[in-house]
């Protein structure tokens, strides 16, 4: 029985190890083609933008998908997630020319302190990095004056995009929570 299994595993293989044989050659061309491409010189960009985190009136950026469990209690927010589609601009100025988007979602994420995890993309609408995204993973402790988070990845322009991102807030608004913050990229990619 166990041979008659072994025989049946061989001949499976050995079907699926000829089917790849006959594809073999323009898999391989494609994969040295692209490798080719690659080999372009790897380069460091710095990007400047602002991100606005609207919270408040008709049609805000970004919104509270989870409450704190523990709401009222000196918890800080922790648990507090927010679901963003927030504006990146030029300039400073919420009418400033849009130039991407910020989407993904932070999350209240220390019991001790006022510090958020950051998973995100900046999309980018505009320029040259049109079409293109970094993806930021990372701490944010928001009441720093600068903030450093770990640039994980990209696409288009950014593939294999590695760097980091620091952060400034700029305008913080207590009663509503909107916040400016200012960034400076910093990304190797090819």
């Amino acid at each position: 029985m166990a041979s008659l299994l072994t025989y049946s595993l061989f001949i499976i293989f050995s079907l699926i190890s000829s089917s790849f044989h006959s594809i073999n050659g323009v898999f391989i061309k494609q994969y040295l083609t692209e490798a080719k491409q690659m080999k372009r010189t790897e380069k460091m960009s710095h990007l400047h933008f602002y991100f606005h985190d609207i919270l408040s009136g008709k049609n805000p950026s970004s919104v509270q998908i989870i409450e704190s469990p523990s709401k009222g209690k000196a918890s800080l927010g922790f648990g507090t997630t927010f679901m963003m589609d927030d504006p990146l601009t030029e300039g400073e100025e919420p009418t400033s020319k849009i130039v991407g988007r910020a989407q993904g979602l932070y999350s209240f994420a220390s019991q001790k302190d006022i510090a958020l995890l950051m998973v995100c993309n900046y999309v980018f609408t505009e320029g040259k990095y049109n079409g293109s995204s970094l993806s930021i993973l990372g701490r944010n402790p928001v009441l720093n004056n600068v903030r450093e988070m770990p640039i994980v990845g990209g696409s288009g322009l950014f593939r294999f995009a590695r760097g980091y991102a620091l952060a400034h807030t700029v305008q913080f608004d207590s009663n509503t929570g909107d916040a400016i913050v200012e960034y400076n990229v910093y990304v190797l990619h090819y």
